[in-house]
């Protein structure tokens, strides 16, 4: 091989590890209200990137400042190393799909995919079949949108969204119209036509069970600013802020103190580990899935008493409110599966002993981990 090939196969190689659309410092005001806060964020080639947060959070005026509907006040966009910051949406290579679906009543299916081609009509028909072959919608060139489902018609703009092979696809919550099954078959289908093709993807979204199972990586916003950046099991696990820690699943939380033996506990359980260094005292944090109802109550700091106040069935799981008996106040949400010990202890008013393991929790001084 020659070493221009070898430079080559090198690039290549690397290029999916490098930050391919850079958001520098954008900043976003309307009136006197800050939208968008210095953001910046570095999105690989080939990545698929959730935007996630309430409403109101900004993420939408992001996407909108990526694509050129938004105009930023400050701040820098860069794709491929090219500046599309001051660029028209024409000229910026994005597809876009929106929560509405956005297609055109009175054009086919087939169409609405074309609509964005400029090929030849022979092959803008090939690529056309080809595109609803991706979304399994071959054989509806035909049809008109209304006489789609919700979930076809969706399909149906993912594909025209894919149809002139843009370097970046942007979802402005896509999903979120659609019913539970629905959504979740073509979460599945996005996903996988998002690999296939390895188009870098950008998705809107409030839903967290959406975000962690699509995303590479997360970008949790709150307020205009970029709480915390990683992958699924990063923001889920190691949570940056107590906003990510509540916003992404279900969150307990524990007063706790280091007492003169530099033994951190919680009324009487111990974690072990001490707090950083000049704090007394911090809240400690860890997922229902980490408490364990244990079936017997044996002496000793991992363990403490609760009381079952409340048990909700969750399919896989049960979700229980346990009080400690301790203090009543402190409650914790526990997720115990059928194949567990304590499963069948789960019973309003009755009272249970209860361990967390200390490697699962982790502690927040003044919001922040």
């Amino acid at each position: 091989m020659k070493q221009t090939d070898l430079l080559l196969a090198d690039a290549e190689t690397a290029a999916p590890q490098a930050a391919w659309l850079r958001i520098d410092g954008v900043s976003k005001r309307f009136g006197g209200a800050v939208v968008l806060d210095h953001i910046d964020l570095s999105v690989r080639r080939g990545e698929f990137l959730c935007l996630l947060g309430p409403s109101g959070c900004g993420k939408t005026t992001l996407l909108r400042v990526i694509a050129g509907l938004e105009a930023q006040d400050g701040g820098t966009v860069v794709m491929g190393g090219r500046d599309i910051g001051a660029l028209p949406p024409a000229q910026r290579d994005y597809g876009i799909v929106f929560q509405s679906y956005a297609l055109f009543p009175n054009l086919t299916v087939a169409e609405n995919v074309a609509y964005g081609l400029r090929l030849p009509r022979r092959e803008r028909a090939a690529r056309v079949e080809q595109l609803l072959q991706m979304v399994e919608l071959d054989g509806r060139q035909e049809q008109y949108p209304a006489q789609l489902s919700g979930g076809q018609q969706q399909r149906v703009a993912l594909a025209r969204a894919m149809a002139t092979s843009p370097s970046l696809l942007l979802l402005d919550e896509p999903l979120s119209a659609l019913d539970a099954r629905v959504r979740d078959s073509l979460r599945q289908q996005l996903k996988a036509l998002q690999r296939r093709l390895g188009v870098t993807a950008i998705m809107v979204t409030h839903d967290q069970e959406e975000a962690l199972a699509l995303a590479d990586t997360i970008a949790v916003m709150s307020a205009g600013r970029v709480e915390q950046v990683g992958t699924p099991e990063q923001v889920y696990r190691e949570p940056a802020s107590r906003f990510v820690a509540e916003f992404i699943g279900c969150a307990n939380w524990l007063p706790v103190r280091q007492d003169d033996e530099g033994v951190v506990r919680s009324g009487d359980l111990s974690f072990g580990r001490s707090l950083p260094t000049g704090v007394p005292a911090a809240t400690a944090f860890c997922r229902p899935e980490d408490i364990r109802v244990e079936p017997h109550w044996s002496a000793g700091g991992s363990m403490t008493m609760a009381i079952v106040e409340r048990v909700d069935f969750l399919g896989g799981v049960r979700r229980a409110v346990l009080s400690l008996a301790a203090d009543r106040d402190a409650l914790l949400t526990v997720d115990v599966s059928r194949n567990d010990p304590g499963y069948a202890l789960l019973v309003p008013g009755a009272r249970v002993p209860v361990s967390i393991a200390p490697h699962a929790v982790r502690y927040f001084v003044d919001g922040a981990a």
